[in-house]
């Protein structure tokens, strides 16, 4: 049997998202998190609760809300700052503002690193100026630290084999750096094919990237600074954004999608979908504080 079957991707809910993104399993809840960015919107998904769905407001341009090493406290990244998230009572608790350096962008891909800090992106809300940057933040840091400055679209945030992997959408291509490298003075470019929007990584080092606009999943084998390619899957949405493993067993997996652009929508345009694979996914990290 194959990893993967495009003939068993379906919708999970009727919710159909202008801008899906930043999909997050949470083992403790068996609860998928994923946020609808244009919206303004913090949904959430029980699987094994008859498909249960909750939606909280977020503020503007809320990119990504993560975890914590506390349960039921989330950490949410938006053009507001970067917050705790009480998701009992809907409250927030500020860290620290947005960067004073990000003037006229909007914050994008977000990922917490093996070490518990937060690494998160922004860009131009216009996607046509290269003034995104890529950040760090760490609990009890003042401020974001700025890593990388230049980006056009920064995307996908995964650590495998000694490396942080990263993708500028509208480079088309995928970049890596020692891990060690946090100022990420030392890229290694890998050209791909399409616009690589967001990532999934599997146990064994397997990259599951959302092609936007292509209907598809790129499935890359990672090894040191190297990346080969290996196959794609179908997908009934047009613009897939990110992905990530859920499940008891981290088997399933989960894809957002967007309906921002297209001038008329198919019926699963915006949709999360999900597929059951032979493939097993990395937990999600949490930030620690």
């Amino acid at each position: 049997m194959a990893d993967w079957n495009s003939a068993d991707i379906q919708p999970v809910n009727d919710y159909r998202a202008q801008l899906g993104e930043t999909p997050v399993w949470c083992a403790r809840s068996q609860s998928l998190l994923w946020v609808d960015i244009l919206q303004q919107r913090l949904l959430r998904f029980w699987p094994e609760q008859n498909g249960r769905t909750e939606i909280h407001a977020m503020p503007p341009f809320t990119s990504a809300v993560l975890l914590t090493n506390k349960e039921e406290v989330f950490l949410s990244v938006s053009q507001s700052g970067i917050a705790l998230y009480d998701y009992a009572h809907q409250r927030f608790e500020p860290l620290c503002d947005y960067p004073t350096d990000a003037a006229d962008t909007r914050p994008n891909e977000a990922a917490i690193a093996p070490d518990g800090a937060l690494w998160f992106s922004t860009m131009d809300p216009a996607a046509s100026q290269a003034i995104g940057s890529w950040y760090r933040f760490a609990w009890g840091d003042i401020a974001p630290r700025r890593l990388l400055a230049g980006q056009l679209v920064p995307n996908t945030l995964q650590w495998h084999d000694g490396h942080v992997w990263f993708a500028d959408s509208l480079r088309h291509s995928f970049y890596c750096a020692p891990a060690a490298d946090t100022a990420l003075s030392c890229l290694t470019a890998h050209p791909v094919d399409g616009i690589p929007d967001g990532s999934a990584l599997t146990t064994s080092g397997q990259l599951i990237n959302a092609r936007w606009g292509q209907s598809r999943l790129v499935r890359c084998r990672l090894s040191g600074p190297h990346m080969r390619e290996l196959d794609a899957l179908p997908l009934p949405v047009r613009q897939p954004s990110s992905c990530t493993f859920g499940g008891p067993d981290l088997s399933t997996l989960f894809i957002t999608s967007a309906r921002d652009g297209l001038v008329q929508p198919g019926a699963t345009d915006g949709a999360l979908l999900c597929t059951a694979t032979r493939l097993t996914g990395q937990p999600a990290g949490q930030f620690v504080y």
